[in-house]
């Protein structure tokens, strides 16, 4: 089932933690950065807010949706190291969830919609533990704003 992202962006808005917007620009630079664009969900989120707290403000949130500037490799926020050992290329850390565990974007197919996968530091890399926890942004984020603060996929 598609997510309507604009309904989920409203609700983040009036019950949650959103930055200001990101910049034409910052979009722009971001994409060159990582050599990849943003899919639809992505882009809507990010052009209504460049990352956001959601249900506590940071830093006592459990999901910090990281502004672009921060979204990195996740095997470089996960394990200090952008080497093949250390995790796929195309997965990015996109979601802070504290103690170095984040939900992760996979771009390896290079269009969207972009899966979601848990990356929990204590077995990442590893594929059968680094799960699709959502087919999409919008269906992650409709998920956790459901989850009542809870790791919905735990």
């Amino acid at each position: 089932m598609p997510t309507n992202i604009q309904r989920l962006l409203a609700e983040l808005t009036q019950h949650h933690f959103p930055n200001p917007p990101a910049t034409p620009a910052q979009l722009a630079a971001f994409e060159e950065r990582v050599g990849w664009k943003l899919d639809e969900d992505l882009r809507a989120f990010y052009i209504h807010c460049d990352g956001a707290a959601l249900f506590k403000p940071w830093p006592d949130t459990n999901f910090w949706i990281l502004p672009l500037a921060q979204v990195r490799r996740g095997r470089v926020a996960i394990q200090g190291r952008d080497e093949d050992a250390n995790g796929p290329p195309d997965w990015y850390a996109l979601v802070d969830l504290q103690d170095t565990d984040f939900v992760l974007v996979d771009v390896a197919q290079r269009r969207g919609p972009y899966p979601m996968r848990d990356g929990y530091h204590g077995t990442f890399p590893d594929p059968a533990h680094t799960k699709v926890i959502a087919t999409s942004f919008g269906e992650f984020l409709e998920k956790a704003l459901t989850s009542g603060d809870d790791f919905f996929w735990l």
